[in-house]
């Protein structure tokens, strides 16, 4: 019996957002387009559950690059109406289109300066009349078996919603970097660090060059315990790269100690740049199995060193 009320349940609901697919036309484009025109910040605003939705749609547009915040209607006929200024752009949701907070707010948006777009299940409604744009999120029946408790009505409206976002911020040309950028922290965020957050520079880079002697160089690896030396031709640019486990297979074949660093080290290593995601980097690393990667330039300049465990210390994966 639970498994078929919920199969029933999600069937009802995916025709609600099936239905809205049918209904798009070119009020959802200019819908975007007032949204990407607005100057200000866009006021998602709705009661009971439709503001539950709203909040959710006010926090989508804000993460991916439209400014964006909920204001409660009740809250906003007692006052906070002052969070809305000319330019701002207010996005209301109301199955019925006749709540009453909502009804009450649309006469001073206007005296405010604000333009208004509409998400309702009825068109001809008050709220739909008076918008300047409406879109249609009508459904034909509720999950709830009673018809009282909104369930398809609101996934139809946080469906919506979303399909407003991405369409706004693939509109803006929004990116994996703007996105790192508005989530410095969490999972998300660490994952969408760029090799430059976590790489070593300056005089935390084991750096040699081709001439040093061999045991020079695995001084140098000793003191900057990252696990290998880069080795840099006059200019400054990446020559190679000698790891210890380079050093251990040279130890266990009897190789000379005598000869520069220059005649050991790995030609053409593994690089990556610093504007590439942290991710990559990683990725090149358990391919090539190395632990460490050098970082350079479009012209093979050195600019800093990645090693595996400062990946991990991030704790993105």
């Amino acid at each position: 019996m639970p498994l078929d009320i919920a199969r029933k349940v999600l069937r009802i609901e995916a025709r609600a957002i099936e239905g809205l697919i049918e209904r798009l036309d070119g009020g959802f484009e200019k819908a975007v387009r007032a949204i990407l025109d607005c100057r200000g910040r866009v006021v998602v605003t709705g009661m009971g559950k439709s503001g539950i939705i709203c909040q959710k749609i006010a926090a989508t547009l804000a993460a991916t690059g439209t400014p964006a915040f909920f204001m409660h209607p009740a809250e906003a006929i007692h006052g906070d109406l002052g969070m809305v200024v000319k330019g701002d752009c207010v996005l209301a949701v109301s199955s019925s289109g006749e709540t009453d907070e909502l009804v009450r707010l649309i006469e001073t948006i206007r005296r405010i300066g604000a333009g208004l777009i509409s998400l309702t299940g009825d068109p001809s409604s008050t709220l739909a009349r008076q918008s300047e744009v409406t879109l249609d999120i009508g459904i034909s029946e509720e999950a709830c078996p009673l018809g009282l408790v909104p369930t398809a009505s609101t996934t139809a409206a946080l469906a919506m919603g979303d399909a407003l976002a991405v369409a706004i911020y693939t509109a803006r040309g929004f990116s994996e970097e703007d996105f790192a950028a508005r989530h410095p922290g969490g999972r998300l965020g660490r994952r969408l660090l760029k090799v430059e957050h976590v790489m070593h520079t300056g005089d935390g880079i084991p750096a040699v060059s081709a001439a040093t002697p061999f045991l020079e160089a695995v001084a140098e690896m000793t003191r900057k315990k990252l696990g290998c030396t880069t080795v840099l031709s006059p200019d400054g640019r990446l020559a190679g790269i000698f790891t210890d486990g380079d050093l251990r297979r040279h130890l266990q074949a009897g190789g000379r100690m005598d000869a520069p660093i220059g005649d050991h080290m790995i030609r053409h290593p593994a690089t990556i740049e610093r504007k590439e995601l942290a991710t990559r980097a990683l990725a090149i690393m358990e391919e090539r199995r190395i632990t460490s990667i050098p970082v350079v330039a479009a012209d093979g300049t050195l600019e800093g060193i990645v090693q595996l465990h400062d990946l991990w210390r991030t704790q993105m994966f």
